[in-house]
């Protein structure tokens, strides 16, 4: 069940990606970082391959890709910042949003870097930045060095292997 799901998925994203390029690569990133789940890990890879393939620019892909994660995380910290716990709290599962909340206390406004490579708290932790009113600035410099790393780490990997299809 789970292996059909994740099979269709890929396939939607590569579509997506062979569809409408690197818009595709930023719009899906946009959603795996907002509190939507989808793993970045079926985007990435898969885009960095058709780099190393010839299909794409592996420079672009990055790009798209920490444009993508900081729009997503941005739509995060905006909800936050302006609707606040309760609307929060209501739309998405409170337990999880906590565990964020707790990470962002113990690591401040580096937990925005931090949070990006740690699973579950990827998605969450820019809730926590707009809570506490991370100033803006501040958020977008260090959600894409978090993000720009994270990018980078997938990217070498789906380009590594696509170099060792040859």
């Amino acid at each position: 069940m789970i292996e059909t799901i994740l099979t269709w998925l890929a396939s939607l994203v590569l579509n997506i990606i062979l569809k409408i390029g690197y818009i595709g690569i930023t719009l899906l990133m946009t959603v795996e970082s907002s509190f939507i789940p989808f793993p970045s890990e079926i985007v990435i890879p898969p885009a960095a391959y058709l780099a190393q393939q010839g299909q794409m620019n592996i420079f672009l892909v990055i790009i798209a890709g920490i444009a993508g994660s900081l729009f997503g995380a941005l739509i995060n910290y905006y909800l936050a910042y302006t609707l606040g716990r309760k609307a929060i709290y209501s739309l998405i599962n409170k337990k999880k949003i906590v565990k964020a909340e707790n990470y962002f206390l113990e690591y401040g406004n580096a937990s925005t870097l931090l949070g990006r490579f740690v699973p579950a708290v990827r998605q969450l932790i820019s809730i926590p930045a707009g809570f506490f009113r991370m100033s803006l600035k501040s958020f977008i410099l260090y959600t894409s060095i978090g993000s720009g790393i994270w990018v980078i780490i997938l990217a070498i990997l789906g380009y590594a292997f696509g170099a060792n299809q040859e």
